[in-house]
């Protein structure tokens, strides 16, 4: 689902119909296509944590701040379920959180994964936003039960857009991690189907089951299988030492 191709590394997610009134809330996504990186980080590698070398990353970041308004606002992703409230310019990039919320504007959020969910939120005001790090252990935990309630905005209000992920076809998981979800909602069986003595996991449908039952019904999913598409995306499972994508959202 992509409306407009900025370049070879980036593009602008599709939302819901009903979001981003008045086109106040900007939104890009990258994939591991163009950049600067070698060997296994191959391309536009924008993670510091993985091994790549700074210099390169460095370059990489500055080439996607030249398509957002000011740079990008990071966070140490720990596959938990804090969301830091940026309410100021403040440098987070010492900060542990998998999430991050504003109301400032000109204030990108970016949030890294390779093979995780990203979710972004916007309230159909454009007045508030955030970037979430959905990995199962995220999601698990509550993470976007946790940022919901920091919208002023009531769920019906709020739009949501699921970026590139491991799909249900390749997220191998053990009977535990199903165990755990199912502890939270009978209904989450759906997204679990058995493989051997495993269950492939649907990330994605586990998050629109936590935004419906929150009363957010806006949601797009991008649909694109971070494992399956090599070319085009970073996938931690598929290659371990690997680069990260970022999912990007900014009040204009």
């Amino acid at each position: 689902m992509v409306t407009k191709t900025i370049n070879s590394s980036i593009f602008t997610p599709t939302w819901p119909a009903a979001a981003l009134a008045a086109a106040q809330v900007g939104a890009l996504q990258t994939t591991r296509q163009g950049g600067v990186s070698q060997g296994v980080y191959q391309g536009f590698n924008l993670g510091y944590h993985v091994g790549d070398d700074d210099a390169l990353v460095a370059q990489n970041r500055a080439l996607l701040n030249a398509s957002l308004p000011a740079p990008a606002h990071y966070v140490q992703q720990v596959h938990g379920t804090h969301i830091h409230i940026l309410s100021d310019q403040s440098d987070t990039s010492h900060i542990e959180a998998d999430g991050l919320f504003t109301r400032c504007a000109q204030t990108p959020l970016a949030i890294m994964t390779a093979d995780c969910l990203p979710v972004l939120l916007a309230s159909d005001d454009g007045e508030e936003i955030a970037a979430l790090h959905c990995g199962w252990r995220s999601l698990q935990g509550g993470i976007i039960e946790k940022a919901i309630p920091l919208f002023n905005a009531p769920a019906a209000k709020i739009s949501a857009w699921l970026g590139p992920a491991i799909g249900p076809l390749a997220f191998e998981v053990g009977a535990e991690v199903k165990a755990q979800f199912l502890a939270l909602d009978s209904a989450h069986e759906l997204a679990f189907k058995p493989h051997g003595d495993k269950f492939l996991a649907n990330l994605p449908l586990l998050a629109t089951q936590k935004l419906k039952g929150l009363g957010v019904t806006a949601i797009a999913d991008a649909q694109q299988c971070t494992y399956s598409l090599a070319e085009q995306y970073f996938s931690y499972r598929r290659d371990g030492q690997t680069g990260r994508m970022a999912s990007v959202i900014w009040r204009k």
